[in-house]
């Protein structure tokens, strides 16, 4: 029996699309660029990612998104057009953690402790720490890095990655820290596993109700009284 599942990952700035079947990735589309607009690719990538595996959406299962935390405007427009499309054909919402997919993007070696990180600007960044299991050891939090974050993460080996780990390592110093710099967002096609998972146990979401996991509140800047 097929169980396809539409993913969306719109959190940073890589615009995510991919289709999966029973939990193995069929294809994946997706750009990372720092002036990306996801406003104006998401739908397209949707469209060619359905085309090239030839589904209609009525043949889809279920659709996952990416939650967060991560870009106020991404994550609205992910979540926004995840609805949509869940209203207009009758399908149960997945949603999953913005770090926990980032964190699939690495295999740890025994004993490592895997902490991603997500970009928040100046010297804060979004993260969480999971084990070698992915299993989650301390919970998502917004954290301003300095020299006293060293002694509130886990003890043990730490592997650093993601758009917020750069800004850490003139800081968190020492053969305890070790920083993935190939690994940098999160992708569409590691949300394969989570989706279908949380899928076979029916966690779904409140299609009216569910809001993006911002983490943090949106601010704007006012503008300047002249």
């Amino acid at each position: 029996m097929n169980n396809y599942h539409l993913l969306l990952e719109t959190a940073t700035t890589n615009c995510s699309v991919a289709i999966a079947n029973n939990g193995e990735l069929l294809f994946c589309k997706e750009s990372n660029e720092a002036n990306f607009r996801h406003s104006d690719y998401l739908h397209v990538f949707i469209e060619e990612v359905m085309a090239e595996v030839g589904l209609s959406f009525s043949a889809l299962s279920a659709l996952g998104v990416s939650m967060g935390p991560g870009s106020y405007t991404g994550l609205r427009i992910g979540v926004s057009s995840a609805k949509g499309i869940c209203y207009a054909n009758d399908l149960p919402l997945i949603a999953v953690n913005t770090l926990e997919v980032l964190a699939q993007a690495y295999a740890p070696k025994e004993n490592e402790v895997i902490v991603p990180m997500i970009d928040a600007r100046r010297m804060e960044v979004f993260t969480m720490a999971l084990n070698a299991q992915h299993e989650i050891i301390q919970p998502t939090s917004a954290r301003i890095i300095s020299e006293e974050t060293s002694a509130t993460l886990p003890k043990g080996k730490k592997v650093l990655f993601g758009s917020g780990a750069a800004k850490c390592m003139p800081i968190l110093t020492g053969n305890e820290f070790n920083y993935i710099d190939e690994i940098e967002v999160p992708s569409a096609r590691n949300m394969v596993s989570m989706v279908a998972k949380k899928y076979t146990n029916k966690q779904f979401e409140d299609v009216a109700y569910f809001e993006p996991y911002y983490l943090k509140d949106f601010h704007t800047n006012a503008p300047k009284v002249k």
